[in-house]
Formats: C-alpha cells, sequence, structure tokens
C-alpha cells in the first residue's frame, strides 16, 4: 500500500507541474529540477514548517520562471495550507485499515464526506509531522467509525510514510507557485516589494 502510496503522490505532482506548465505558458522543469534538495529535506524532516527555508532557496532558483515575489509569498503560504500529499495518503489508508480490521471498505457516500471534510481540515492543519492526521482524528471517528485500534493503527501507518507525504506536498509548492507567477503576469500585476529571509 506504500508503495500505490507512493506513485500516487508522483502522479499527482506531475499532473500539477503539467498543469501550472499550461496555465502560466513556462516550463515546468525549470522549476521541478531545483525541487532536489527540498525534497529530500523534506523526507529526512517529515514537516513542511521545518523544509521551509530549503524549499525557498530551491524556489528562488528558478528565476525568472518563477517571480522573486510570488516565490516569497507563496512558498511560505503553501507550506501551511498544501498538504495534497498527506491528504491522498490519508484516503488510500483509512480504505486500507477499514477492509484490513472491519472486513470492507468504507461506503460511497461515508468516503465523499471524509474526502470533502478532509480537504477543509486538512488547509488548518499544522505543516508538521503527522499533523493531518491529528487534525482529521474527529473524521477518522466520526464519519468512517473507526474505534481505538483502527484509529491507532491509522496513525501508525501514517508515521511510516509521512515523509514522502511531506515531500509531495513541499515540491507541490513549485507548482502552485508557478500557477500564482503565471496568474500576476497575465493581469499584468506589478511586482511586489516582498522578501523573506531565512
Amino acid at each position: 500500500m506504500i508503495l500505490i502510496v507512493m506513485v500516487g503522490h508522483y502522479i499527482w505532482m506531475a499532473l500539477l507541474y503539467f498543469l501550472a506548465g499550461i496555465y502560466s505558458g513556462k516550463n515546468p522543469f525549470d522549476v521541478i529540477r531545483n525541487y532536489g534538495p527540498a525534497y529530500i529535506t523534506a523526507v529526512g524532516t517529515m514537516s513542511s514548517a521545518a523544509t521551509l527555508a530549503v524549499a525557498l532557496q530551491c524556489a528562488r532558483k528558478s528565476e525568472p520562471t518563477l517571480r522573486d515575489d510570488m516565490v516569497d509569498f507563496g512558498i511560505p503560504l503553501f507550506a501551511n495550507i498544501h498538504l495534497c500529499g498527506s491528504v491522498l495518503t490519508e484516503v488510500f489508508f483509512v480504505m486500507t485499515v477499514s477492509k484490513v480490521l472491519y472486513g470492507a471498505l468504507p461506503t460511497l457516500p461515508e468516503m465523499i464526506i471524509f474526502c470533502l471534510l478532509l480537504g477543509v481540515f486538512a488547509i488548518g492543519a499544522p505543516g508538521v509531522p503527522g499533523g493531518t492526521v491529528m487534525a482529521s482524528l474527529g473524521l477518522i471517528v466520526g464519519v468512517l467509525g473507526f474505534d481505538a485500534t483502527g484509529t491507532a493503527l491509522m496513525m501508525t501507518i501514517f508515521a511510516l510514510q509521512d515523509s514522502f507525504g511531506t515531500a509531495c506536498n513541499v515540491t507541490g509548492d513549485g507548482a502552485l507557485t508557478l500557477m500564482l507567477t503565471g496568474y500576476v503576469e497575465k493581469h499584468k500585476i506589478e511586482r511586489q516589494k516582498l522578501h523573506v529571509d531565512l
């Protein structure tokens, strides 16, 4: 299951950068080729917040593809609200735990409600190790009906791969910043004087 989730991360990142390239009219490889250090740091720290300084350095290497004011605005913002890798992982894992412990997958209505609410909860989740799953424990218990055993197993297996979910989150921030850059350039928004030193 962890391998399936990791493949899902790479598919999602590829789609995100593909869409960012189309929207911005720029080559997304100019951004993603600089994100290796941020990806490795995220794998090691399991924290978007702890990886922020490295992510900023990687994104700044992508100028002029990424506008510097959009990097200074977008990367810190997305480090706190863009947790796509963690959300993707959690959705796969709740289905796995449900099948293993309770003998059946959650029903489609339960999964739809869970996914919609998880998307909202993930925006408010902290960018720290296990932040997404901790923020969504109420959903896991209330919507999906997990008991203490299911919740404990969910937290355990989530911790095993949280580093790769975080790496997906951090690397995807570059694609979103590319979209921001495309937006401000299409709308001829003037460069803002904003600089974050870390």
